[in-house]
């Protein structure tokens, strides 16, 4: 089974859960979870998993639980399929 690592950075209290696109590796995400007592943690993993269309159980918080830079294990997919799929959910930039 492929295993892929992602690098995250979470801005929690957004007026609205969205990917912001790419920063170097890093993929920028808004939440509108607070981060208190793993709230933004199972929001971000819970908003993944919907972007990617993958199940909550492929996806999983390898470090960085109390930082807003993280880094998620996805099983399942390769790094070039998360980008595609990533890619595909970000607003058209002209």
């Amino acid at each position: 089974m492929e295993k892929a690592l992602l690098k995250i950075r979470v801005n929690p209290r957004s007026s609205r859960n969205q990917i912001n696109g790419w920063r170097d590796d890093v993929l920028q995400i808004k939440l509108t979870a607070p981060p208190v007592e793993g709230a933004a943690n199972k929001a971000v993993l819970e908003f993944l998993a919907e972007q990617l269309g993958i199940k909550k159980s492929q996806i999983a918080l390898v470090s960085g639980s109390t930082s807003r830079e993280k880094i998620i294990e996805i099983t399942g997919l390769s790094n070039g399929q998360i980008r595609c799929r990533i890619e595909r959910q970000l607003p058209e930039t002209e």
